[in-house]
């Protein structure tokens, strides 16, 4: 029987900004989350990109990373027990870029206690067709949400809902920047996406598509304004990396 997707409270991180597992040492209050989201993951490892690339923009910056990690096997060896001890529920990233794979990584994930929903991400210029049938082939226990660049969320996102994904998300967007003459694209993060991320919640909102916002949000008032829009959660990243001042 298919979960239903319950946020208890509507902040969480973004996949890729906090790890595989929630860890109180790095500082973050994990009690004010409703879930945490882990790293994106893949059924096989992955290597960290040759050359991994940290630029800056006016308003923010483009990291390149390759995404690498350890493939599900080992992350569920190694932290889901620590999933199961946490004090909030797990959402688990996977890179769906292969149908097959996905349907087998979510299969292998239904087993695994407090993990309350999956959230999947794609390559950038995958064709709809690939999205619908991960949709088809996932489908199960748990909850799907599709993490969908702007230009999809609004084309795409209905039809994956009435086709029984739980929701969908604002994937991280795309940029490219120069640098030593070289091209480097990869994900852009920074207030300056704000605008444009809290038009998309309002957009789907208005057509009672459930979005979890994210893009930009770097403060609870920001956070707020997503949910006044009607997002159903928030995703925050790079603000949790700005490290914080200690009370006085």
């Amino acid at each position: 029987m298919k979960r239903d997707l319950y946020f208890s409270k509507p902040i969480m991180n973004a996949a890729g900004s906090l790890g595989f597992a929630p860890d109180a040492r790095n500082g973050i209050d994990f009690a004010s989350f409703g879930a945490f989201v882990t790293n994106p993951i893949s059924l096989r490892p992955r290597l960290p990109a040759a050359q991994p690339a940290l630029i800056e923009f006016p308003g923010g910056f483009l990291t390149h990373s390759g995404l690498p990690n350890p493939g599900l096997p080992s992350v569920l060896k190694k932290h889901s027990a620590r999933w199961n001890r946490a004090d909030i529920p797990v959402i688990v990233h996977l890179m769906a870029d292969r149908p097959e794979e996905t349907q087998h990584m979510v299969r292998l994930l239904e087993g695994i206690e407090n993990v309350m929903a999956v959230e999947l991400g794609f390559a950038p210029l995958l064709s709809n067709d690939i999205l619908l049938m991960n949709l088809e082939m996932c489908v199960g226990e748990l909850p799907l949400i599709f993490s969908l660049p702007a230009e999809q969320i609004l084309s795409l996102g209905p039809r994956l809902v009435d086709e029984g994904a739980s929701a969908v998300s604002i994937s991280g967007p795309r940029g490219a920047l120069r640098r030593e003459n070289k091209l480097v694209t990869g994900r852009l993060y920074g207030r300056s996406l704000f605008p444009r991320s809290l038009e998309i919640v309002h957009s789907a909102a208005m057509i009672g598509l459930p979005i979890i916002g994210a893009g930009g949000v770097w403060t609870e008032s920001d956070a707020a304004d997503m949910l006044s829009a009607g997002a159903m959660a928030v995703e925050m990243d790079a603000s949790f990396w700005i490290p914080k001042d200690p009370p006085l």
